[in-house]
């Protein structure tokens, strides 16, 4: 998909233009992780699926597909009028490079339809391998505004996937925005499926928790796991809600209409580790969902009963594919009540009702929703992370207020069935049998629409126009000349009964258009022949592979020889400190650091920041710079943060999103960590393009991989943090609004982030400290703060010059005592190992190893 020039619009009631002109149907994407996936979306109306292969994509869990496949997949898919996107979806290191274009090549050869990628050097590589080869916007990019929609089109990207975060009012503005411009990119939003608590491609906790980067597809779900809420030093009680950063699943059915209006290109189901089952599921769900509303959107028909049909027949089978709770997530705004309703954060399934009683080997529940004998149940006492009791109902025998289950002999211990006990159906087989009826046949089953013109008069051929709606068209003529038809001429009926006969093929006759003039007639064989040469013709053109551009230099090595740098040897290394208060800031100062960070939760103490900055000026030498930092996320209607920000007229800014980089563009920029610099080729983009003065490479770099980036681009370029408590979640839920409070949002909860020091403990017993910025999202900050010291001296060989470290809630006098340590290892007074050993720091750069157990999927 390309950018397009927008030449008519409608005009909405306030004079800006509407995207709601000209309404197309949105593609429905399924995901894949195998080849019955594959099949099970194909088969049951998938107009495109995504999956990854070997490597560099987010679900290394997945089976995925390997390279040799791939021409097979592709080919498969584009006969069936499915488009095939290849996710290669995470950052991708300095000395992959290489192998990354390798895997490029193959994968434009190919002829996929689009890649989805994260990295921006990727971007770059991509577009110096294809000048036309699509590239869609991973939801990783972390895309939330207008403006990081601007930065994905001039990257060169075809289609933004944006961030799950985003409200129907937010996606509007953003289509507005694009079109009033004049231009536009597809935009691209997740329907169904897992909602990540944290903002894709900004979640540190994989690594943080256990040595595995969700920006590298190996995210651990540690948001699935239960975590206590310490406010003030003391447990708040919480009942059974345990899993406090487990968001329900996404189920966006009931807005359908809104995002068809809202003119969104692409509507996601997320799902690459389900079952193919799940996929075959979900995909027929929102395929018939999405085929009714739409012929009722453009027809002017009752969409709201049609709707609530839909949703009325589909409940249970959403249910019953994955579901730890169905809700709209973002879709409809922000409500923190409901987004984590945080009693379980696993696969539940239908709710049946409770326990009432247990009587021998029977067990007793006021039954809600339907049960057969078959179906798989289990009982929850409000403990998920412990083992439970379940098994499937053997008989069932029901009375006038409960119903009795029995199950087969050894499968359930009664005696941990207790009365009050949730019960939730996990398992029915009748469904998963017809489900998987859909994708097991040989034949096809889900057809996709043709239209077909005939023409004619008597003593000519009978000539055919069909088409598809991947645009492919076809033309026949009959081996034999029409005739006149003395009766039965060829009417529209008797020709959509012999050209319509397509069962068992991938084609069904949609709309058939006659334009014979008179009355005439063909043999019914000949009309035979010519629909099997329809099918085979639409089946060899679709299966032809797309050729796009691809140029045969290695276009790493030639960025990679343009790049490099050095430093001046004699030039001295810098300490810069990252602070979080005021007390902060004054320790800094008088520990005589010369540039400080701010990055406070109130912008509006950026005033009384730097006047203590300018006055400390007046005495010290050198003069001690202040550079500030706006929010890590920007959505439409926050400008306001940034003018607060900008009034307070710092040296300089961190730019941390596509906002800021916009924003601030006349500032002093420097890149922070959250931008995902991990390459030479996305630093040189951010370099060049944004003039940033420096860049901080990602968290997700160990010292080999950091050690590779400095030495294929100048190392004056970046500026290192050694130092920080690894922020591990950033997320728009609110846990103080959720669990401190009865609002739903910043309007009504009362703010007790400003009136409480707030902790979560995990399931080991660490307390990790959670702040909340002035747009009131959430971050998790480890408890433990993580060191490089060690491998300061080696960067300083390296090139380095510039160290950073970040202080989050530290006291003056420990943040005085880390900083002089600092200094003293920078001079080299002492040594990294001394300084972990002494402040008691984890000894690690980027990726920190600890204890973190597999949730389940």
């Amino acid at each position: 998909m390309h950018p397009v020039a927008i030449t008519e619009a409608s005009r909405d009631t306030e004079g800006v233009t509407s995207p709601r002109a000209g309404l197309v149907c949105p593609e429905l994407l399924a995901p894949a992780g195998d080849w019955e996936c594959a099949r099970a979306a194909v088969e049951n109306g998938a107009d495109a699926i995504y999956f990854g292969l070997e490597r560099f994509n987010a679900r290394m869990r997945a089976h995925n597909f390997t390279e040799a496949e791939l021409p097979k997949l592709v080919e498969f898919l584009h006969s069936r009028g499915v488009k095939a996107y290849v996710t290669f979806n995470t950052l991708v290191f300095e000395n992959e490079l290489l192998q990354s274009e390798e895997y490029l090549r193959c994968i434009i050869s190919a002829g996929v339809d689009a890649a989805i990628v994260q990295d921006v050097g990727i971007c770059r590589l991509i577009r110096r391998l294809s000048l036309d080869f699509p590239i869609h916007a991973s939801t990783q990019m972390t895309i939330t505004s207008a403006a990081g929609v601007e930065f994905a089109r001039e990257l060169g990207c075809n289609l933004v996937v944006l961030a799950r975060e985003c409200s129907l009012k937010e996606i509007e503005k953003i289509q507005l925005t694009q079109v009033n411009a004049g231009i536009a990119l597809p935009l691209e939003v997740f329907v169904h499926g897992a909602l990540c608590v944290a903002y894709s491609g900004q979640c540190l906790s994989s690594e943080a928790l256990g040595g595995r980067s969700a920006n590298r597809g190996e995210c651990a779900q540690a948001c699935r796991m239960p975590y206590d809420l310490i406010s003030d030093g003391k447990s708040v009680p919480l009942g059974d809600k345990r899993y406090l950063l487990s968001p329900q699943d996404l189920a966006g059915l009931e807005v359908l209409p809104e995002l068809i209006q809202s003119g969104v290109a692409s509507l996601k189901i997320e799902g690459r580790l389900k079952s193919p089952e799940y996929v075959a599921n979900i995909t027929r769900v929102y395929r018939q969902a999405l085929d009714k509303v739409f012929a009722q959107t453009e027809n002017g028909g009752n969409v709201p009963e049609t709707l609530r049909q839909i949703e009325s027949a589909s409940r249970y089978d959403l249910e019953m594919g994955f579901s730890r709770g169905l809700y709209t997530g973002w879709f409809r705004g922000i409500n923190n009540q409901q987004l984590a309703h945080a009693r379980f954060g696993k696969k539940r399934g239908v709710y049946l009702g409770e326990v009432k009683r247990v009587k021998g080997a029977k067990v007793f529940i006021d039954l809600v929703s339907p049960l057969k004998p078959g179906d798989g149940v289990v009982f929850d006492a409000g403990h998920p992370d412990q083992d439970e009791e379940g098994g499937r109902v053997y008989t069932i025998h029901s009375h006038s207020t409960e119903t009795a289950l029995e199950f087969g002999p050894g499968a359930v211990a009664f005696e941990r069935v207790h009365a009050g006990d949730k019960v939730w159906k996990t398992s029915d087989p009748e469904l998963d049998r017809r489900v998987r009826q859909t994708f097991s046949s040989d034949q096809p089953q889900f057809q996709r629409p043709i239209k077909i013109e005939v023409h004619g008069r008597a003593g000519d051929p009978l000539t055919i126009v069909a088409r598809d709606e991947s645009g492919h068209v076809i033309q026949l003529d009959s081996a034999l000349p029409l005739a006149l038809a003395q009766k039965q001429p060829l009417t529209t009926e008797r020709l959509r009964e012999q050209l319509g006969r397509l069962g068992g093929t991938p084609l069904r006759l949609d709309q058939l258009t006659n334009a014979l003039v008179g009355p005439v007639i063909l043999p019914v064989s000949e009309l035979n022949r010519l629909r099997r040469e329809i099918v085979a013709q639409f089946q060899t053109l679709r299966s032809q592979p797309k050729r796009w551009q691809l140029r045969s230099p290695s276009a790493v090595e030639t960025v990679s020889r343009n790049e490099r740098g050095t430093t001046s040897p004699n030039r001295p290394s810098e300490l810069v400190a990252l602070v979080r208060s005021l007390t902060q800031l004054e320790a800094a100062l008088q520990a005589g650091v010369s540039v400080v960070y701010c990055d406070f939760e109130n912008p509006k103490k950026y005033t009384d920041a730097v006047r203590m900055v300018r006055d400390a000026a007046s005495s010290a030498e050198p003069k001690p710079a202040i550079w500030v930092a706006p929010p890590r996320i920007f959505k439409t209607g926050e400008e306001w943060i940034l003018n607060q920000v900008r009034s307070c007229e710092a040296d300089g800014y961190l730019a941390r999103n596509h906002d800021h980089l916009k924003f601030f563009a006349g500032d002093r920029r420097i890149g922070d960590f959250s931008l995902n610099v991990a390459n030479s080729l996305a630093a040189h983009y951010f370099k060049e393009r944004f003039g940033l003065e420096r860049l901080t490479p990602s968290y997700d770099l160990n010292f080999a991989q950091l050690e590779a980036l400095l030495r294929n681009s100048p190392p004056e370029w970046y500026e290192v943090t050694i130092h920080q408590h690894m922020p591990m979640f950033h997320m728009e839920h609110c846990v103080f609004c959720a669990f401190l409070s009865k609002g739903t949002d910043y309007t009504n909860c009362g703010r007790p982030c400003d009136k409480h020091e707030v902790r979560l403990r995990d399931r080991v017993g660490v307390e990790h400290l959670l702040k909340a910025d002035i747009g009131c999202r959430n971050t998790l900050f480890h408890a433990l703060a993580q060191t490089g010291a060690e491998y300061v001296s080696r960067m300083i060989e390296l090139g380095v010059r510039r160290f950073r470290i970040e202080l989050v809630n530290e006291t003056a006098e420990q943040a005085a005592q880390i900083i002089k340590r600092y200094r003293e290892l920078l001079r080299g007074e002492i040594t990294g190992t001394q300084l972990w050993r002494e402040l008691k720091l984890v000894n690690q750069l980027g990726v920190t190893r600890g204890q973190m157990e597999r949730a389940e999927s």
